[in-house]
């Protein structure tokens, strides 16, 4: 089971990994693990668990382009993303890192602390009470970078990019 991570529209990069945690900033880039959602959401970085899936509203990612916010999600490894609407920069970050982002209004049907199980295969979220919510399915291009990890370790292993 994974937990439901709830957030509103307009969730910024700065509000994901503030700029003063930016990794040149730290010892290695494995810190960035200790700084998402900081201090928008102090509970998440020591809380947070693999396979666990944000829900957020509209214009999740906007802001500046940087990487290290996608990445700081992706070394806590969250499950997936879902939101009606991502920041273009944000959302083609994530899928080079291999972030499963569905754009999906969920807020209103799931709630903070949710138990849920995330079913990528079938793009479905199965909640405790037995209710399955279908998400929309991904390209097989987004498959295949998702399943590989990543549009770099997609590239290490076939030489070429999807859909070539």
């Amino acid at each position: 089971m994974a937990r439901v991570w709830m957030f509103g529209n307009d969730v910024n990069t700065d509000q994901i990994v503030p700029g003063r945690y930016a990794p040149y900033m730290l010892k290695s880039e494995a810190e960035l693990a200790n700084y998402p959602f900081v201090e928008a959401r102090p509970d998440f970085a020591p809380n947070v668990q693999p396979g666990d899936v944000l829900v957020a509203g509209s214009n999740f990612g906007c802001g500046s382009s940087r990487e290290y916010a996608p990445l700081a999600l992706k070394m806590v490894q969250v499950g997936a993303i879902i939101a009606p609407l991502f920041a273009r920069i944000f959302f083609r970050n994530a899928l080079n890192l291999g972030i499963p982002c569905f754009t999906a209004d969920l807020t209103k049907t799931l709630h903070d602390g949710q138990q849920v199980e995330l079913d990528l295969e079938r793009c479905m979220i199965m909640t405790e009470d037995g209710t399955h919510l279908e998400l929309p399915p991904p390209s097989s291009f987004l498959r295949e970078v998702w399943a590989a990890g990543g549009i770099v370790p997609y590239y290490r292993t076939y030489g070429r990019f999807p859909g070539e």
